[in-house]
């Protein structure tokens, strides 16, 4: 899957652009959001701007943190919502209790398979989050479209995007053998941003050609004015 998304040959967009692609989407995984995508990345970046107005890379990473969703539309590949929403976890070590649904990994052959059934598997620790590979889904989908587009989004904006459905870890505190010092100081913003991104979703409407200016000039100065997906 990272193979064939890393080329970002589908289409040309900016970030404002992509959000508004993203109300077509719904998240059958997100339990108490029946409204479009857009009302919910608006709402948890209005949240974190009130509370840390002078984090602006935060404000823009919460905007942009659910865009790799559009996995989920025809023109993307028209992934099914299990490949794309849900719960991250690592591959190539044991599967941790705390994934969603920890009984069909069961049925997965790495279940038993020596090589990756331990609590290392094939990591050392303290190896570094950045040597481990995902499960795939939109996380790593977004990471990957602002590496590629070389975003200037600092290093905990980044984390956050690529790590936010990661809960075995932020949430059950699993797998933190495998994280270096880095991983634990942007594991800080992430809990930060987490408590927005989870309570943030109310049915306060936002007004989104009242806050586009603004979303629009930190979409510029982190990225460039059109992207590759």
């Amino acid at each position: 899957m990272r193979e064939k998304y890393r080329k970002m040959d589908r289409v040309e967009m900016s970030i404002w652009e992509c959000c508004e692609l993203l109300n077509a989407v719904v998240d059958d995984s997100d339990p108490d959001l029946d409204e479009p995508q857009i009302e919910h990345l608006l709402q948890t970046a209005e949240a974190i701007r009130k509370d840390y107005p002078n984090e602006d890379w935060l404000h823009l990473t919460a905007l942009i943190h659910d865009l790799g969703k559009v996995l989920l539309l025809p023109s993307f590949g028209g992934l099914p919502q299990w490949a794309v929403v849900g719960d991250t976890f690592p591959l190539g070590c044991a599967f941790d209790e705390s994934i969603v649904h920890p009984e069909f990994f069961k049925e997965n052959p790495d279940y038993n398979n020596p090589l990756y059934n331990t609590k290392n598997g094939v990591y050392s620790e303290g190896c570094g989050l950045e040597n481990v590979l995902m499960s795939w889904g939109h996380d790593d989908y977004m990471y990957l479209v602002a590496k590629e587009n070389k975003s200037t989004l600092p290093n905990a904006g980044l984390f956050i995007v690529r790590y936010h459905s990661f809960y075995p870890l932020h949430k059950n505190g699993a797998y933190t053998h495998l994280m270096n010092d880095e991983d634990r100081e942007n594991l800080k913003w992430l809990e930060i941003f987490n408590k927005y991104d989870l309570y943030s979703k109310s049915k306060v409407r936002i007004d989104v050609e009242k806050v586009k200016p603004y979303y629009e000039s930190l979409s510029k100065k982190y990225f460039p004015e059109k992207l590759k997906w």
